[in-house]
């Protein structure tokens, strides 16, 4: 995820993962998550157990992602997963659940409502929910984008997004999804040391389960004027070689 601080009029961008001190995937499902299969994140990568992937996209009304972003996080899947079946996006709304704040509990009792895939036969599942309000831990100057808050499961405050991007001198709407995006779901996939061993230690330990370089998708936070244009240019961070070394040795290609 990455985290947008506001000071004295000045927009500075951060990459990071869920929240300033780092982001830890919760391993704990909601209620009508697939919690009767385990999953991990070998399973995501590899072909072994499953060999598709759906993705259930669900978003308050008028809180779609944009295209662009979605086809951005398939192809990011596609070149790093081995699922022959492929990777495959399906589309829910939902109505506001009419709060302006959401803590870990509310955003799990929605997922246990609203949940539509099942991890079933060789085909696993990911639900990434797009929700209209900020996060309960959110400072005045620190925002939470995004949180990988279960095994399968991710949330996305699209409207803090559009608060903070898509505006002269910010970056496109669309290239901060994909960046939050693809970040919580390399949580999702185990990294960094979050279920994917390293095959070279690079973990930023300080930070959580983050990678030490300041260029790679995973690092916990990087500053500044020259992230901040290269998302105006659409240029989203990547993995860097030892995270795609890490899901390979996983399972993952």
């Amino acid at each position: 995820m990455k985290n947008l601080i506001l000071s004295a009029g000045v927009f500075t961008l951060l990459l990071s993962s869920c929240f300033f001190f780092g982001c830890k995937k919760d391993n704990s499902t909601a209620p009508n998550s697939p919690g009767l299969i385990s999953v991990n994140a070998k399973d995501y990568l590899s072909a072994n157990n499953y060999d598709k992937l759906i993705i259930q996209i669900q978003y308050v009304n008028g809180l779609q992602p944009s295209a662009g972003a979605v086809e951005d996080l398939k192809t990011f899947l596609s070149q790093r997963l081995n699922k022959p079946g492929g990777v495959e996006v399906t589309y829910s709304n939902i109505n506001s659940p009419g709060k302006s704040v959401y803590t870990i509990n509310d955003i799990r009792a929605i997922e246990s409502i609203n949940r539509g895939v099942k991890h079933e036969g060789r085909t696993i599942t990911a639900y990434i929910l797009f929700l209209d309000g900020e996060y309960s831990q959110n400072t005045s100057n620190l925002k939470t984008l995004g949180i990988a808050y279960g095994s399968s499961s991710m949330v996305i405050f699209e409207k803090t997004i559009r608060d903070l991007s898509g505006g002269l001198g910010q970056p496109s709407v669309s290239s901060v999804e994909t960046t939050v995006c693809e970040h919580e779901f390399g949580h999702v996939l185990g990294l960094v040391n979050n279920g994917t061993g390293m095959t070279t230690g690079h973990q930023d330990e300080p930070h959580g389960k983050h990678c030490n370089n300041t260029n790679c998708l995973m690092y916990y936070t990087a500053e500044t004027s020259d992230m901040l244009s290269n998302l105006l240019g659409n240029n989203v961070p990547v993995l860097d070689a030892n995270c795609i070394n890490d899901l390979k040795a996983n399972g993952g290609k």
